[in-house]
C-alpha cells in the first residue's frame, strides 16, 4: 500500500514522455496493420504523424494534442492519439471547455467516415459505417474522457482532503500556541501578584528594621535581608519577562514566507518569490501578519487558479512592509476547492489591527492580486 504512491510520484514527472512513446508505437502498429488496418500511405508519413503526436503530448498548449489526434485519425485512422487526447481532456478540462471538446470530436469522426468511404477497401469496413463511427466515438472519446474525469475528481478530492488536514494541523498548532502563551501569562501574573508582593513587603520591613534598630548585629542582618530581597526582585522581573515574551517567529521573506513558497511549489503551483526586506529585527505581530497574508494568498490560488503562475513579493518601505500575492489568469471555469469566503474578512481585520491596510481584487488581465501594507511598529 505504501509503495504505490512512491511509484506514482516517480513516474509522474516522466508521464508526458511515456505517453509520447506509447502514442508513437501504437500509431505505428495501427498504420502498419499490427493493431488495425494497414494504411496505404508511405511509411515516412506514418513516422511524421507519430512524432507530431508525441510532440503534442509534451506541449503545454491544449489545442495541439487534439489537432494532432484529428490529423492522425483522418489520415491514418490511428486510434492511439485520439484516446490520449480524450484522456488528457478529461483530466484537464472542465465545464464548457470539455463540452466543446466532446462536441468537436464527433464531426471529426463523421469526416473519418467520408474519408473511409472515399478510400474504400478494408479501411471502409472499419470507419465508414454509422455504427462503427458511434462505437469509435464511445470507445475512443467518451470512455477515456470519463476515465480522465474520474481521475481528475479523485485528484481534486485528494487535494481538498490534504488542504483540510493541513489547515486542521495548523489550527491545532495555533491553538496549542495560544494555550501555552495564555498559561505563561497566567503564571507570570500569579508570580507578580503573589511572590513579588510578598518579597516587596519583606524588603520594606527589613529596611524599616535596619533604620529603627540600634543593635549592630540586627542592623547587619536586616541589611542583608533587604539586599537579598532586592536581588530576588530583580531576578523575578527577569523571569517574568521571559514568561511574558512570546516565542520568536521567523522573519517574513526568509524562513516563514520561504517555507510557504516551497510547500506551494511542492504542491504543483508555479510560485516566484521576490524578497526585498531589509535584514534586521521585525516585531512579532508584523512577522505573523506578513506570514498570514502570504499564506491566505497562496491558499486562494490553490482553490481558484492552481494552473496559474503566482508572484509573491515582500518589500521593505519607510512606512512598513508591503506584501503582494498576484496570480495570472486561470483557464479553469470555477474553483477547484470549496471556500467559505471568510478568509479575506479575517485577514483584513488582522491587518487593520496592526494599523495597516489590505486590498484584494481582480487585475485588468483577468488575474487576481492580494495586497497588504503592514506598519513596522507593534500595534497598541
Amino acid at each position: 500500500m505504501t509503495t504505490w504512491p512512491v511509484v506514482v510520484r516517480r513516474v509522474e514527472p516522466h508521464l508526458p514522455l511515456l505517453l509520447a512513446a506509447a502514442v508513437a508505437a501504437a500509431t505505428w502498429a495501427s498504420a502498419t496493420g499490427g493493431l488495425g488496418v494497414r494504411s496505404p500511405l508511405p511509411t515516412v508519413v506514418v513516422l511524421l504523424f507519430a512524432l507530431a503526436t508525441g510532440a503534442s503530448v509534451l506541449s503545454p498548449r491544449r489545442w495541439v494534442l487534439p489537432a494532432a489526434a484529428a490529423a492522425c485519425w483522418l489520415t491514418l485512422a490511428a486510434w492511439a492519439a485520439v484516446v490520449v487526447a480524450s484522456w488528457r481532456a478529461g483530466t484537464g478540462l472542465r465545464g464548457g471547455q470539455l463540452a466543446a471538446y466532446l462536441l468537436g470530436t464527433f464531426p471529426v469522426l463523421l469526416a473519418g467516415m467520408a474519408i473511409g468511404g472515399a478510400v474504400g477497401g478494408e479501411r471502409r469496413l472499419v470507419v465508414a459505417t454509422p455504427g462503427n463511427a458511434l462505437m469509435f466515438y464511445a470507445s475512443l472519446v467518451v470512455a477515456p474522457a470519463l476515465a480522465g474525469l474520474w481521475i481528475g475528481a479523485r485528484r481534486d478530492a485528494l487535494a481538498a482532503l490534504t488542504d483540510r488536514a493541513e489547515r486542521l494541523e495548523r489550527e491545532q498548532e495555533a491553538r496549542a500556541d495560544r494555550v501555552r502563551v495564555q498559561e505563561r501569562a497566567r503564571i507570570a501574573r500569579e508570580m507578580h501578584d503573589v511572590v513579588a508582593h510578598r518579597v516587596s513587603l519583606m524588603v520594606v520591613h527589613a529596611g524599616a528594621l535596619e533604620v529603627t534598630n540600634a543593635d549592630p548585629a540586627t542592623v547587619e542582618t536586616a541589611a542583608l535581608i533587604r539586599s537579598t530581597g532586592r536581588a530576588a526582585l530583580t531576578d523575578l522581573r527577569e523571569v517574568l519577562g521571559v514568561l511574558r515574551q512570546e516565542p520568536p517567529l521567523p522573519l517574513p521573506g526568509r524562513d516563514a514566507v520561504g517555507d510557504l513558497v516551497r510547500e506551494s511549489r511542492a504542491a504543483g503551483l508555479r510560485v516566484g518569490l521576490t524578497d526585498e526586506v531589509t535584514p534586521g529585527p521585525v516585531p512579532g505581530a508584523v512577522a505573523r501578519t506578513v506570514h498570514r497574508v502570504v499564506q491566505e494568498g497562496l491558499t486562494n490560488v490553490r482553490k481558484h487558479a492552481p494552473d496559474a503562475a503566482v508572484a509573491v513579493r515582500v518589500r521593505q518601505l519607510p512606512e512598513g512592509i508591503e506584501v503582494s500575492v498576484r496570480n495570472d489568469p486561470s483557464d479553469r471555469d470555477g474553483p477547484v476547492l470549496p471556500g467559505s469566503g471568510l478568509g479575506l474578512v479575517g485577514l483584513r481585520e488582522r491587518v487593520e489591527l496592526t494599523g495597516g491596510r489590505l486590498s484584494a481584487g481582480p487585475t485588468p488581465d483577468g488575474g487576481f492580486v492580494l495586497y497588504a501594507l503592514v506598519p513596522a511598529g507593534e500595534a497598541t
